[in-house]
């Protein structure tokens, strides 16, 4: 069985854009002719790939095959790269990355952009949790994440790249209304803080890391609200990297920022750090598809120099 290189730029057109229409605008072709090629695919291989849903998603096969199609895309890239056919004539090879927010807001795009100049590539970064990335990885909707997972996912070749740092901040006014004796654990259990989403437990993890180091604290050993441990402080949830800093920043709530994003607003007394002993780190992680990419190794390469420079290189515990 062969499959049709025109067959999988489709599906892989149709998953990017979300509809059948915009595949066929950015294709240069008619819908009926990407509707054909799908259907033609699906017939091949004896699978269905596409739910029509909206923005249409990719089945489990569809994933598989997707991924095939990405993979194309990058070798061809590299023959006409390494022919010398690749020019800015040439429409750029498309690279989607996975980022966590907080790397995606400090030290990632610069590194990134300095490839834009150099390279003829299209990134398009996919924001997800550290935790999450490489769900985006498998499934082949991106061709490389930042992750906080270790382990090499199967298919795949990881890097290590550091260790992003956390301290518990606040505003001078928060503090002085919420913590005037100081921060102690009855204060924490209800002073507000604030959250990135319902999946950030980046809070409660030093909530439970300060209740194990409190010698007064009691049977402390989960403080996770998810849990229903004894730290319950009301949460605000400000989905943004900006927007979450600037939200503690005004004083909604207390919360973890890395000196990475905040350092300049702590020297300026904007914000306070809470607590030199509560620092965590969550290490961070590069995989890719096992592929053998030019493209994809310089990629790998910058992010891997950007992260040596900025992030702590020296084990942390989350």
């Amino acid at each position: 069985m062969q499959l049709q290189s025109d067959h999988l730029r489709t599906l892989a057109a149709v998953l990017d854009e979300g509809s059948l229409e915009s595949a066929a605008r950015a294709l240069h072709v008619t819908p009926s002719a990407v509707s054909q090629r799908i259907k033609a695919l699906e017939q091949q291989l004896g699978r269905v790939l596409l739910v029509r849903s909206k923005p249409i998603r990719a089945t489990e096969s569809g994933e598989l095959v997707m991924r095939l199609a990405r993979q194309l895309e990058q070798l061809e890239h590299e023959t006409l790269a390494t022919l010398g056919v690749e020019s800015s004539a040439v429409t750029p090879v498309t690279v989607p990355l996975a980022v966590n927010a907080d790397s995606l807001g400090t030290w990632i795009l610069p590194a990134l952009a300095e490839l834009g100049h150099t390279e003829n590539v299209r990134f398009e970064l996919h924001r997800e949790g550290e935790d999450d990335t490489v769900a985006l990885l498998e499934a082949g909707t991106v061709v490389a994440a930042v992750t906080s997972v270790a382990r090499a996912i199967p298919g795949c070749v990881v890097r290590p790249l550091g260790v992003m740092e956390y301290r518990p901040m606040a505003s001078p006014e928060f503090v002085a209304r919420w913590f005037p004796n100081g921060m102690t654990l009855a204060e924490l259990a209800v002073a507000p803080m604030v959250n990135f989403d319902r999946a950030d437990h980046m809070q409660h993890s030093y909530l439970r890391e300060r209740a194990l180091r409190d010698p007064g604290a009691g049977d402390v050993s989960d403080a996770s609200a998810d849990a229903g441990g004894p730290l319950r402080p009301p949460s605000h949830y400000v989905p943004s990297t900006a927007d979450f800093a600037r939200a503690i920043e005004l004083g909604l709530g207390w919360g973890m920022l890395p000196p990475l994003q905040v350092g300049e607003r702590v020297a300026s007394g904007a914000l306070v750090e809470l607590d030199q002993a509560g620092s965590l780190g969550i290490p961070l992680y590069w995989q890719q598809w096992r592929l053998a990419s030019g493209l994809l190794t310089r990629v790998a390469d910058a992010i891997e120099a950007a992260a040596r420079d900025t992030l702590s290189q020296a084990p942390s515990a989350r």
